[in-house]
């Protein structure tokens, strides 16, 4: 049993490296999708809006991080 549980760690490592920056992408593409529904927005303003915000999530838990360090 212990192989399966190393698997799974591994597994869920590889994907969610960083919990904090994993659920803040996670609340950016829902926030992006209710404001899909709600609003009549075209790609052209999703397309930027989600580059923008991972770029911006992304400099803000690099900038956390070192920090840290």
């Amino acid at each position: 049993m212990s192989i399966l549980q190393s698997i799974a760690r591994e597994l869920y490592g590889l994907f969610v490296d960083d919990g904090s920056l994993a659920l803040a992408i996670l609340v950016l593409m829902g926030a992006i999708a209710v404001l899909r529904v709600t609003l009549p927005l075209s790609p052209d303003v999703i397309g930027p809006a989600i580059f923008i915000g991972c770029g911006a999530i992304l400099v803000e838990n690099v900038l956390r991080r070192a920090r840290r360090r």
